[in-house]
């Protein structure tokens, strides 16, 4: 085997009783339904940058961000969720974290998501254009005015 057959050589995951793990995700099969649950590999341990450290906030904060967001955006069942959650709390509690910082974290990221998840609902206006078939330094300030409508003009 040649250098570059060895980096063209990998290994695809299998699948094990109706399971495949694919990055952060678990998929499940069984009859005509798919289920997911976020996988965390074997290795994982539960160790991250201690609160106490000198490390900067958002830093600290870093992986708390990421494994709330991850729990609360991926299409996972509720049980997954709480599931997630009971790791959560107890590798902020294992890293000197105040269990209530995290609770904060996840209200902040559940009600940024509940408004992104809103905006998306809500029926977006579709913007019309105008043309001025004549230009001046009168039809710039028109399209000033026309800014906080409905109408784009087209020059």
């Amino acid at each position: 085997m040649n250098n570059t057959d060895k980096y063209l050589e990998f290994k695809i995951s299998e699948e094990k009783n109706n399971s495949i793990n694919y990055l952060d995700l678990s998929i499940h099969r069984n009859d005509n339904n798919t289920g997911l649950e976020i996988y965390r590999k074997p290795t994982h341990t539960d160790i991250i940058i201690q609160f106490s450290s000198n490390h900067p906030h958002e830093h600290k904060m870093a992986p708390f961000n990421y494994y709330t967001n991850r729990m609360l955006t991926l299409p996972v069942t509720k049980q997954a969720k709480q599931q997630e959650w009971k790791i959560i709390l107890p590798t902020a509690k294992n890293n000197g974290f105040p269990t209530q910082i995290i609770h904060n974290l996840q209200k902040k990221l559940r009600t940024k998501q509940q408004r992104k998840n809103l905006s998306n609902t809500t029926t977006k206006q579709i913007r019309k254009w105008i043309t001025f078939t004549y230009y001046s330094l009168l039809i710039r300030k028109i399209t000033i005015l026309f800014k906080q409508t409905n109408l784009n003009i087209a020059l």
